[in-house]
């Protein structure tokens, strides 16, 4: 028996009878983190790492079947071993282990490598088979450290300040916006976060992870208030009517397409940051040897080209999966 295949509602374990971040509703699921690509409604009962639990509640409602985990802790079913190991991706993030009769399975769900300080770093796990995503899996793409990009931000806002504007920064709503927060020069001005930001950090903060609490953009904050300040935002709030009250302003972008010239240009935003919450060309190799496994599935991204690559220089069989994720935030 299979340790894994694919199904049209997405990755089985067939002997523990369970889903790996389905896209339609099952009974029963893990999920790897709480993003609306792999967390969806509908599922009968849930299984998650505990930093997900109150941001999961918040996205697909409050009376889901949630059971959680901590990290290397195990859970039995059918006589397959599930455990969750830190992913690096955002907080909660998880990679799901899986072991039957001898043979060890990873599903690693999204990831990256450098340890951005807020969510539980990534730790490579020993397995034969490993699904793993190749969303930047292309050698244009290798991140400066985040040390540097923060400096990137904080100058850009403190210029903005400087000549009396705001900066209105859009990032996704879980993980990116809240790891910009923790880096912010609290000394260049106020901060504040859209609705849907602040009500993730509320989710965050009851889950135990430590924020920062700053104001969210409401309608009784006069507009003087906001000069210098910079302002978190989803993305879907670019060109919208609730822009107006921060002008005037500058606009950024953070986000690993930025790495892409064209792509800050089609955004029409003042200015790209390359800020990924996701392995980089040299991070996702990294990360994949250090499995040691035979066979490497890969997901979402430049599937083809990665897996010819690992084939190719690294002799690892590599197959592609025609998955649905990918569309990290629906906001």
């Amino acid at each position: 028996m299979q340790l894994l295949e694919l199904t049209d509602a997405g990755l089985y374990c067939p002997p523990a009878g369970i889903f790996i971040d389905p896209w339609k509703p099952v009974d029963r699921a893990v999920i790897t983190h709480a993003h609306s690509d792999h967390a969806r409604w509908g599922m009968k009962h849930y299984l998650a790492h505990q930093d997900s639990a109150e941001v999961m509640k918040l996205r697909l409602g409050a009376d889901i079947s949630l059971h959680t985990l901590e990290y290397q802790e195990k859970l039995e079913v059918n006589g397959v071993k599930i455990s969750l190991h830190p992913a690096g991706h955002i907080p909660g993030s998880a990679q799901v282990r899986l072991e039957y009769q001898g043979k060890v399975a990873v599903v690693s769900g999204d990831y990256k490598v450098e340890n951005d300080g807020f969510a539980t770093p990534f730790e490579p796990v020993k397995c034969h088979e490993f699904v793993s995503e190749c969303t930047f899996g292309l050698p244009i793409y290798k991140w400066e450290s985040q040390v540097e990009i923060f400096s990137q931000i904080n100058s850009w806002w403190k210029e903005n300040a400087s000549e009396g504007r705001n900066s209105v920064l859009f990032a996704y709503s879980l993980g990116k916006a809240q790891r910009i927060l923790q880096n912010l020069n609290r000394e260049i001005g106020e901060i504040f976060v859209h609705g849907a930001i602040w009500n993730t950090n509320q989710a965050l903060m009851a889950n135990g992870i430590p924020l920062w609490d700053v104001p969210k953009v409401t309608q009784d904050i006069p507009k003087n208030r906001f000069k210098g300040a910079l302002i978190i935002a989803p993305p879907s709030a670019m060109g919208t009517p609730w822009m107006r009250r921060f002008s005037p302003y500058r606009t950024g972008i953070c986000s690993g397409w930025m790495a892409v010239r064209g792509t800050r240009r089609r955004k029409a935003a003042d200015r790209g940051f390359v800020l990924s919450d996701h392995a980089d060309w040299e991070g996702l190799i990294s990360a994949i040897s250090a499995t040691g496994a035979e066979k490497v599935y890969l997901t979402h991204g430049s599937t083809a080209s990665f897996g010819r690559f690992l084939q190719e220089e690294k002799g690892i069989d590599a197959v592609e999966l025609q998955t649905l994720f990918g569309v990290e935030e629906v906001e």
